[in-house]
């Protein structure tokens, strides 16, 4: 008997950290944007919310 011995417990716990990593590369993967887009989708947020308040009419 040379075989290594196991920790049942241990072992499970590795194959389901491994098992949800793998899900949230694949949802980073699918729903994640990229640092870029995220500025640029501010950039235009802020540019377009700047165009609204600069057309309000003072009353």
């Amino acid at each position: 008997m040379t075989g290594k011995i196991v920790n049942l417990r241990a072992k499970r716990k590795q194959v389901m950290r491994d098992k949800n990593r793998k899900t949230a590369d694949q949802n980073a993967l699918d729903f994640g944007i990229s640092i870029p887009l995220k500025t640029l989708q501010k950039a235009q947020i802020s540019k377009a919310a700047r165009l609204l308040d600069n057309h309000k009419r003072d009353v």
